[in-house]
Formats: structure tokens, C-alpha cells, sequence
């Protein structure tokens, strides 16, 4: 069935005033490829910061785009919820590629894509070591990246958020069942580089946000799936991560997180800056239950037997509370355990 919109005629004129100059239509354009700063627009366009400005501030205002808060840098993209924002995606559909002044707009976007990406990838390549020596202890990523897809299925999904995201590798891995994601890091380094990495896989629905994992800078109850990957054991208190990861879940959502378990290789402390040496299964349940979850399904993923070894577990857990739907009025309800 096709969703149609329903604007009042004032705001139907709004947007359409808002979206009817050149620059405008160009800014809509290009941030319909993904999330540009101020700067960034700036140069792509070649006008002045205040002009861009101001331009951004009338889209904001119309409903077409949204403003986010990177520490000094303000990001912007489209709007991806709401009638105002369904109409300018058609009316951006309706631009032609073709055209020199986009066709130059996207020529330039490209070669500021290049430059961001060439500063993350040298601050990756620069910690690459580390990681890699790490990951010669446990499993290969393919064969934890297969089990994570096995666990999660491949049924659509509205909105995923990766908490931890590092270098948006979730974000890539499930980019064909979800319709929405989002990915929040701690490190603005690598924001830059998953933000490179989503530009370089053309995954422009999924979104790269700074926050905070026990104080995420998003409203409850926004997402079918969480992932946690390989975060909790830099945290000396993970299962208030747990409890804000759960925060952000629709009733019925699930859960996804992947970390070690137990083990004795203390120099990870020193050298990794891990806080904890692995997870139970009975500590994990533990946590997860006192956040409101039932565990789904645990899967542990061992590696060749060696002196030091790290078997890598998967946690999938789901909210207990069900969505009920009653004569068009949503009720949550809570599943016995």
C-alpha cells in the first residue's frame, strides 16, 4: 500500500517554499547522501559559513533536516521520519544526476569523503597493531560475524543502534535488514572512521553519533535491535551499559552482545586496557535479567587450544514486554519469564 502524506496546505506550502531555492535544493541533495557539517558544505559549495547557515536553519525549521551536537561540530541530515520529510525525499528523487551543478556537488562531496577518510584510516592504521595482536587470540571475525548472523536472522528490522561502534563494522554487517541505524562511540577517531567506512560501502541509512554508553543522548524506547560488541570489558561497571542499552529498546526488542569469557590473561589489563577479564554466563544472565531481559540464546566460540586463548560468547537477550495492540490503542504488557 501506498503511504500518502498528510499536510495541511500551509505546511504543504512551507516545505515547498523552503525546498524552491538553488542552494537549498543542492544542500537537500547532498545531505541525502549522508550526514555533512557546517564545514564540510561550506566547501562543497564554495559560499560563506553564514549563508550555509542560514540555509540550514530555514530546512531545519521546515521539518526537511535535523541538527545534531558532535562536541564543537554541528552535523545535519534529513529528516528521516514525518510527511514533510516523505515529500522532500520525492522531491530530491526527482533531481536528476545529470545535472553540471550537481554532478559538481557530488564530484566535490566525493573528494571531501576522501580526505576524511584518509585522516581516520591513518589514525586506525596507527592502533592497527594492537588490535590485530589481539585478535589473534580468539576466533576469526568471519566465524563470529556468521554466528551473529545466524542468531539475528535475517527478518527487516526498523531501527538497530551499535553502542560501541568503533569502526561501524555492525553497521555494515546488517545494513540489509535493517531500515534505519545508528552507531555511537565514545572516540570522535573513530566516528571519523566509521563514518569513512559507511561513505566507502555507500550506506547512507545508517547514522554515526558521540554519546556516552551510560548516558546515550537519545530518547527510551527507539530500537528493535541493540548490539554491544567488544565494549563491555573496558567498562569497570558494564551492567549499567546493559541497563542503558535496554533503555533504548521497544518492547519486544532484542539484545546482541559479543565479549569474552572468562580467562587469565592478565596482560590484557595492561596492554589493552581491558577492566575485565571475560564474562560468565551466570553473570551475564545475572545482568541482563535485572535489566528486564530474558536470555534467547548463548553461544560460545572457541578458538584452537593455545597457552593463551579467548573464547569469544554471544549473548542474545529480548525485552519482556510485549506491545499489545487494542481497538488502535497501544498497551505494554510484561511476559512471564
Amino acid at each position: 500500500m501506498v503511504t500518502r502524506s498528510s499536510l495541511s496546505l500551509n505546511t504543504l506550502v512551507d516545505v515547498l517554499k523552503a525546498s524552491a531555492e538553488t542552494t537549498r535544493m543542492r544542500l537537500l541533495v547532498l545531505l541525502s547522501s549522508g550526514d555533512l557539517t557546517v564545514s564540510d558544505l561550506t566547501e562543497i559549495l564554495g559560499q560563506s559559513q553564514p549563508r550555509i547557515s542560514r540555509h540550514l536553519k530555514l530546512l531545519t525549521e521546515a521539518g526537511l533536516i535535523e541538527r545534531y551536537q558532535e562536541g564543537a561540530w554541528a552535523w545535519f541530515r534529513l529528516r528521516r521520519e514525518g510527511d514533510a520529510a516523505r515529500l522532500a525525499r520525492r522531491i530530491i528523487e526527482e533531481a536528476s544526476s545529470g545535472d553540471a551543478v550537481i554532478a559538481r556537488d557530488q564530484g566535490r562531496l566525493g573528494q571531501v569523503r576522501v580526505a576524511r577518510a584518509d585522516k581516520a584510516m591513518a589514525y586506525f592504521s596507527r592502533n592497527a597493531q594492537g588490535w590485530d595482536d589481539l585478535r589473534r587470540l580468539h576466533v576469526s571475525e568471519a566465524e563470529v560475524e556468521n554466528c551473529l548472523r545466524d542468531m539475528v536472522g535475517d527478518g527487516p528490522v526498523d531501527s538497530l543502534l551499535d553502542l560501541g561502534t568503533g569502526t561501524g563494522r555492525l553497521l555494515q554487517l546488517f545494513e540489509g535488514i535493517y531500515r534505519h541505524g545508528m552507531g555511537i562511540d565514545a572516540s570522535r577517531e573513530m566516528l571519523a572512521v566509521a563514518r569513512a567506512n559507511l561513505e566507502k560501502s555507500g550506506i547512507a541509512k545508517a547514522s554515526i553519533r558521540l554519546g556516552d554508553i551510560f548516558n546515550l543522548p537519545l530518547e527510551s524506547g527507539g530500537f528493535d535491535l541493540v548490539t554491544i560488541h567488544q565494549v563491555l570489558h573496558y567498562l569497570d561497571e558494564p551492567q549499567f551499559a546493559i541497563s542503558e542499552a535496554t533503555r533504548m529498546l521497544r518492547p519486544g526488542g532484542r539484545l546482541l552482545i559479543v565479549d569474552f569469557a572468562p580467562h587469565g590473561i592478565d596482560a590484557l589489563r595492561t596492554e589493552h586496557h581491558h577492566a575485565r577479564l571475560g564474562f560468565s554466563h551466570e553473570t551475564m544472565a545475572g545482568w541482563l535479567k535485572a535489566a528486564g531481559l530474558d536470555v534467547v540464546e548463548t553461544r560460545d566460540l572457541q578458538p584452537e587450544q593455545g597457552e593463551e586463548a579467548l573464547t569469544v560468547t554471544i549473548w542474545l537477550a529480548r525485552d519482556r514486554r510485549l506491545e499489545i495492540a487494542d481497538d488502535n490503542t497501544l498497551t505494554f504488557a510484561s511476559r512471564r519469564a
